[in-house]
């Protein structure tokens, strides 16, 4: 990872991304700090964003509603996605060593990473009778 000099904005979209489990848009990092940096665009926090997918710092959970949304936690884990409120939850659960074991055993090849998402309807949809499944 190169050097990077300091920027006030990126420390703060950073630690905006750490500091919450909603896994994220861009918009909605923008929306949360734009009170603090009037002079924030959307297209810096995307640029910081790719920034810190590429370096390690935060990983791509994917496309929910036509937004990519981000975690900062790069520990193997997996994803839960609501497909009624766009919701995303971490799942601890699942064995990812041993399933990276049996793709390995089935292709012969070596699993580098992975990228797991369950979608469904959350707990909370549920509750309040939106299990159609209506996409976001």
């Amino acid at each position: 990872m190169e050097a990077r000099k300091f920027s006030k904005k990126r420390a703060a979209i950073l630690e905006a991304l750490r500091h919450t489990d909603e896994h994220p848009s861009a918009e909605m990092l923008y929306s949360r700090l734009k009170g603090e940096f009037p002079d924030l665009s959307l297209g810096t926090v995307y640029r910081n964003l790719a920034m810190f997918v590429a370096d390690g710092d935060a990983v791509s959970v994917g496309s929910v509603g036509g937004q990519e949304r981000y975690d900062a936690v790069t520990a193997p884990h997996a994803h839960f996605i609501c497909s009624c409120c766009g919701r995303v939850l971490d799942v601890c659960s699942p064995n990812l060593a041993g399933v990276d074991r049996q793709v390995e055993a089935e292709t012969g090849g070596v699993v580098l990473s992975r990228s797991l998402s369950f979608t469904g309807t959350c707990a909370r949809c549920l509750a309040s009778g939106h299990a159609d499944g209506d996409a976001v």
